[in-house]
């Protein structure tokens, strides 16, 4: 559920790349989850090692938002593979946030999009892909854990 929520948000801030990684994370649950009622040992494996791959996939964003490094929110369009200039949508749309129109918009501003400045937000925007990072960490911890003594209790079964 956690992660549906997280790719509409993504969705809505055409953020190509984390739509990418949520949709095939999705497509991976379902698979470990038929591995599960199936009882079969390397879907459920396959599911455990995604884990790993998600979890350093959502250390890449909360990295990319918080700028450790290199890495820069406001000039680098990694999520959206540099096909759009959009951003988070909770950049214009996080709590408290006051959205105001520029006008005349810069010479260096796309005529497509519109130039403003957001104020007044109780959480920045980062802040809030940051918490949904780490909840996806936290709940793919719970799962490789559950994942490992799930594979443990099938195998010792086949054992027996």
């Amino acid at each position: 559920v956690s992660v549906l929520e997280r790719q509409i948000f993504d969705f809505l801030g055409y953020q190509w790349a984390p739509i990418l990684a949520n949709f095939i994370h999705i497509i991976i649950v379902i698979l470990g989850l038929f591995g599960t009622i199936q009882y079969r040992p390397r879907y459920i494996t396959g599911y455990a090692v995604w884990l790993v791959l998600w979890v350093t996939w959502n250390v890449f964003v909360i990295c990319f938002y918080l700028e450790a490094g290199d890495l820069s929110k406001e000039t680098d369009l990694i999520l959206t593979f540099n096909i759009s200039m959009h951003r988070s949508w909770w950049m214009e749309n996080g709590p408290g946030c006051t959205v105001t129109s520029v006008t005349p918009a810069p010479d260096w501003a796309p005529e497509d999009h519109r130039y403003i400045t957001v104020s007044g937000c109780f959480l920045e925007y980062q802040y809030i892909e940051v918490a949904h990072s780490s909840l996806q960490i936290f709940l793919a911890l719970a799962g490789f854990i559950y994942a490992c003594y799930v594979v443990k209790c099938i195998t010792e079964e086949e054992d027996s």
